[in-house]
């Protein structure tokens, strides 16, 4: 029975690889004789300042000489929000043109006043030439000294200069620039008739094509950004440096000293009453409460974890290049799917360690702990973009094709990872037996409760990423180009082994105050990273951007906040796994009756 579905599966698979091959190779297929038409693709427009609300480019009134043609697109381009379409100029590989109509149009009042509002929001335009991507402003607006709108005159920029550089037979750039002697008045709300005109210039370079790309690199490989990176590195060295040296100066000093009080001699430790984390040896491996839920976050943790490694590995070998359309998205969806097998074993094995029964819950928990919530933001968000008729709205085929990749690869290995795990039938392995009634817990100062241990363990972890957070902010919620993958990865590394450390420092101080209920805080710590991100989100959006609206708004605070959510069920497993291996270690090391 289970035949039919395979060739499915494949075919799917071979739609993903179809549809990150052209996007990831840039081969020696672009190749041209001289006029033979290279292709020209209009993507989007949109204001300036809202990355995500952008349109296509014929939702404007522009005009086009010939029938215009959708290009064929693979999954992550749609999900980027790319919609290109065959461009009303015609470029010719060699063919040079001087102030050369490429069509006009007549334009109501409603096209004015509509080019008259996106002029006014600062609204570009996207291209592709031969998959090299290139930018422009739809027009200006003159002030002149003026505060009242009314008394502005706003402009249409309907003259490209295109200049492109060759290589023999190969395009390797080009630059588009608006002529500023050719203006459109379209202050006044009446009917004009306009000629979109281009000129297109060709320069010969030494620049060789498997190169073309590096210029978009360069653009934040400049000295003063890496000096900003390196300092963030040093930053980031200097913190784990001293967190390093606070737990191996005070951590194992004190407990070496507990190793020798507890361990000195059997009849004095006999005669001597229990103190400290010691005393709790008979509670502190007691299964916490709602265990299916802690099995299924430190199972989706997990695999978010595999899906970051996944992601900075093929950053590293250089999949990611600039404007790579869609590709890192096509990774994170196909490596998600793929790593869902992780989720299941994780938590299952996991949740029947601490004696759960019900597995076939629990695996559900996992598969819907993270999609769940995704899935809800992405439902209301796609509705927004769909009243705005904005590119971000996901087509219905693409809504259908994202179902059966979760029919069809990530449920059954989540299923088949949820069997393996249970399958597995290990005990938990814990060092000291637990007693049959649990032991009272003291009463904590308010610093010692779990919100200011939050508060304490995610501001570390948090000021050892702040500095690159700001890039790559700017980078996916605005036009900069980020590249630096390497000192990226590196970041990412010093924010692991932070989290690690703090929650295990933290998990001491809560076993020597004689609080045994440990499990829960330690991934709640681990996580609370992701709430400081969160935060800082509020401060980027009214302090270093120019965002505004609400469909902009939405899609930031939405989006973001399932990123900050995946990084707190993240780090929240590298804190418990750090922690319970801490646990182990030191009452492993002491005699527990």
């Amino acid at each position: 029975m289970e035949k039919p579905a395979q060739p499915r599966l494949v075919l799917l698979l071979v739609f993903f690889i179809y549809g990150v091959s052209p996007v990831i190779s840039d081969g020696s297929d672009h190749r041209y004789k001289v006029g033979e038409d290279v292709p020209l693709y209009a993507n989007k427009v949109g204001p300036f300042h809202n990355p995500s609300e952008t349109y296509r480019y014929f939702d404007l009134p522009f005009c086009s000489s010939a029938p215009v043609k959708e290009k064929k697109e693979a999954l992550g381009e749609v999900l980027n929000g790319d919609r290109l379409v065959t461009a009303p100029y015609r470029l010719e590989f060699l063919g040079e043109k001087n102030s050369q109509v490429a069509c006009r149009k007549r334009l109501s009042r409603e096209d004015v006043a509509q080019f008259r509002h996106v002029i006014s929001k600062d609204y570009y335009f996207q291209m592709y030439y031969d998959d090299l991507p290139i930018w422009g402003f739809l027009g200006k607006v003159v002030k002149d000294g003026k505060s009242d709108p009314s008394h502005y005159k706003y402009y249409l920029f309907n003259h490209l200069q295109f200049e492109i550089f060759y290589n023999k037979d190969r395009v390797i750039e080009i630059i588009v620039r608006t002529d500023q002697s050719f203006l459109l008045d379209l202050t006044e709300d009446k009917e004009v008739q306009v000629d979109f005109i281009y000129t297109v210039r060709w320069k010969e370079t030494e620049i060789p094509f498997e190169k073309r790309m590096e210029k978009y690199s360069l653009a934040s490989s400049m000295p003063h950004h890496l000096e900003i990176h390196w300092f963030s590195i040093i930053n980031s060295c200097v913190t784990v440096l001293l967190l390093t040296g606070f737990l191996a100066t005070i951590l194992m000093r004190v407990l070496k000293n507990d190793f020798v009080k507890y361990s000195h001699d059997e009849e004095a430790a006999d005669d001597q009453e229990e103190t400290g984390w010691k005393l709790l040896h008979g509670d502190v491996f007691r299964f916490p409460k709602h265990k299916s839920l802690l099995a299924a976050a430190l199972g989706s943790g997990t695999q978010l974890f595999t899906l970051a490694v996944f992601i900075f590995m093929l950053a590293l070998v250089g999949v990611f290049y600039p404007y790579n359309r869609g590709a890192l998205f096509t990774a994170l969806v196909v490596i998600y799917a793929l790593t869902s097998g992780i989720a299941g074993y994780t938590a299952s094995s996991f949740y029947c360690q601490l004696e759960g029964t019900n597995w076939v819950r629990n695996v559900m928990l996992t598969g819907s702990l993270f999609c769940g919530p995704l899935l809800l933001t992405f439902s209301f968000l796609n509705t927004v973009a769909i009243a705005y008729q904005a590119t971000a709205a996901l087509p219905f085929g693409t809504i259908v094709v994202i179902f059966l990749i979760w029919a069809l690869v990530t449920s059954p290995l989540l299923i088949l990872g949820g069997i393996a795990g249970k399958n597995r039938k290990s005990e938990f392995q814990a060092p000291c037996r637990t007693t049959k009634y649990p032991r009272e817990i003291p009463p904590m100062r308010w610093y010692r409760r779990t919100l200011p241990q939050m508060a304490m363990a995610g501001f570390l972890p948090f000021s050892a990423i702040y500095i690159e957070l700001y890039y790559i902010f700017a980078s996916v919620w605005g036009h900069r180009i980020y590249t630096i993958y390497s000192i990226l990865s590196i970041v990412f590394l010093i924010l692991v082994i932070v989290t690690a450390f703090i929650t295990v420092a933290l998990t001491y101080f809560q076993l020597a105050a004689e609080d045994h209920e440990w499990w829960w805080r330690s991934l709640l710590c681990g996580g609370s990273t992701g709430l400081f991100v969160y935060a800082y989100c509020l401060y980027y959006y009214y302090a270093r951007s120019d965002m505004s609206g609400f469909m902009q708004t939405s899609f930031f605070f939405g989006y973001m906040a399932c990123i900050c959510y995946g990084f707190f069920l993240m780090l929240g497993a590298v804190g418990f796994r750090a922690s319970l291996f801490f646990v182990r270690h030191i009452y492993r090391s002491i005699k527990c009756e």
